[in-house]
Order: C-alpha cells, then structure tokens, then sequence
C-alpha cells in the first residue's frame, strides 16, 4: 500500500523536477530516513546483522537493484510511453517467481501459481492502455526488460539476507539507488530544486520506498520470494484507487477487471494450507526470534527474558509436520 500511493503522489512532483531526479531523491530519502532511524533507535549502532558470507549477497543485491537496474529503467523511459514501461516493468514479477522457483528451488503449489497468473492479469490489465505503440524501439524495450530482470535478481538475492535487519538493508539499498539516480540525473543537466520541493520528495520516498522496503524485506523473510512478489504487484491497483478517491479520476473497466483478478489472486494465497512433514538441517544464523518450537536454544543465565530478541542461535536437526510458507526456516525439497 505505501509503494502504491507513493506513484499517484510522485507524479504530482513531476513538474517541478524531471523524472530521473525525482527518482534519484525518492531513494535518496528513503536511504537517510532510514539510516537516521536506525542510529537514533538503536544509539548509533548501525549494523545489517549479516553473517561474513551474507555480505556478498548483500553487495550483489545492491549493485542489481540499487545501481544497475534504476540506469537501464531511466535509459528505456526516455524513449518509451509511460504506458508501454509500466507493462514492461510487470516482468518483475513474473521474473521474480521464475528465478525463485527454477533458479532458487522455492517450494510452490498449483494453487500459488494459479493465485500467481491472477494478480499478474490484474496487473497487467491496468497497464495495458497504449502498449503497442512503444515496442517498435527495441533497445529500449530490451533496457526496461533488462532492468526487470535485474530487480527480479535483486529479490531473489535479498531474500538469501532477508534474516538481517531489515531496516539496514533497505537503508544500504535506498542510498546505493539515491546516489546513482541522483548523479544520473545531474549528469544529464537537472537542476537543484527548491528546499521545499526536496523535502516533499524525501519525505514522500522515506514511507514510500523506504518503510515499504523494510516491510518487502521482512515479507520476504517469512513468506518467500514469490509470494511476496505476487502481493506486491497489487501495489498499481493501490495507487488507482487513490487515484479514484482523492483525484476524482474514473474508474472504468481496467481498474474493476484488474480487482477482481487481483481479489481472487490474494485470496487463494491466503487461504494456502502447506502442511507436511519435513525435515530441518543443522543451521547457525541469527535474526530477531521468539522461543518457538524452532527455536528451542539454551541462553546464558543473565538472559534478561524479553523477546522477540537477536543473537546467533544455532538449529538442532529437526523432523516434524506443521503448516508453514517457505520461510527462512522452511528451504527443504519437495
């Protein structure tokens, strides 16, 4: 919901500044907004939590979406419609689950894929005004898809990390992508903009893209890369319907068609009940838990017993049947 308002009000800051500075200023506050509540919530400890092999996940995560795929989005925008980009930039979606269930092993059900194919529909049906007329420009077709496939990587990657504090690395992502937007754009000859126009952008990206990525990443930690993916695609419908309620935009047949499809789509993820038994390896990681039946450790007898807390834990082999996602605790065959 906050990624999907922030488009119909992003746009209203659009002609004040070009659309790769506003870009460049989004993720820019969505970096420092979260960097500054990190420090100040945690007394200027500012840490991901990531294990030393986790790191290179992280960097890759970063350099894919934060750097790489923002540049490609900007270069294909410049030739393309808005209409022709945002059904390109649906790929994301399909990619993200691609990548999970092929490449990553991400466990799934018919009744997902189903839900899957539904909330794309929807997506796609809100975005399919004007899609011909842009794809006679192949390069920049090629740039927007590239910059999908990217973010689809980006997911896929943070999701390996999504054990870690996830206001960190949505800070680490936001000031990668700021930074690379930003001289993007100054490069190209924009301008500074006004002290109120840039806080109005900053702070738009801090809940935006900021709070939102902190909340993908925690999404992604307890229900898998494809799943959050396909709840997040409903974020275009979000910002249709504020579209509708506070700009008195009409709604017509798109906006009711892409509900609908995306309606069923969640509710048959919802109403998923993945239940078998499985087994658990012996793992060591840390992340904030609680003494659940997965976490059933030992601690040191000055434990001042508040939970949900963070240390490094380590999982005994565990076998057992329980309804679960593929969450980090749940990466078994099937």
């Amino acid at each position: 919901m906050l990624f999907g308002v922030t488009t119909p009000l992003a746009k209203l800051l659009l002609s004040s500044s070009p659309p790769l500075l506003v870009a460049g200023l989004l993720y820019a506050g969505s970096g420092l907004g979260l960097s500054l509540w990190v420090v100040i919530q945690d007394r200027g400890r500012f840490s991901p939590g990531l294990a030393r092999g986790e790191w290179p996940w992280l960097a890759s995560a970063v350099a894919a979406g934060g750097v790489a795929a923002p540049a490609l989005l900007m270069y294909g925008l410049a030739q393309l419609n808005a209409a022709t980009a945002s059904l390109l930039l649906n790929l994301e979606v399909v990619l993200t689950a691609v990548l999970a269930w092929v490449a990553f092993r991400e466990a799934t059900s018919r009744r997902i894929v189903i839900g899957f194919v539904a909330i794309l529909i929807g997506s796609l049906v809100l975005s399919w005004h004007g899609m011909m007329s842009g794809f006679a420009q192949l390069k920049a077709v090629l740039a927007i898809v590239g910059a999908s496939l990217l973010w689809a990587l980006d997911n896929n990657l943070t999701r390996r990390i999504s054990a870690g504090d996830a206001r960190v690395i949505a800070a680490v992502k936001g000031i990668a992508a700021g930074t690379t937007n930003t001289t993007l754009a100054f490069s190209l000859g924009a301008s500074l903009p006004t002290v109120g126009h840039a806080v109005e952008v900053l702070g738009l990206g801090f809940f935006g893209y900021g709070v939102s990525l902190v909340l993908f990443v925690y999404a992604l930690r307890h229900l898998g890369t494809a799943r959050t993916g396909a709840y997040f695609a409903t974020a275009p419908f979000v910002g249709g319907a504020l579209a509708i309620a506070v700009f008195g935009q009409n709604g017509d047949w798109t906006f009711w068609t892409a509900a609908l499809c995306m309606a069923v789509g969640v509710w048959l993820h919802l109403t998923e009940r993945h239940a078998h038994e499985h087994e658990h390896e012996s793992m060591t990681h840390s992340h904030a838990h609680t003494h659940d039946v997965h976490h059933r450790h030992v601690h040191a007898p000055d434990w001042d017993g508040i939970e949900p807390h963070t240390h490094a834990h380590e999982h005994l082999p565990l076998r057992h049947s329980h309804p679960h996602y593929p969450d980090i605790h749940h990466q078994h065959a099937h």
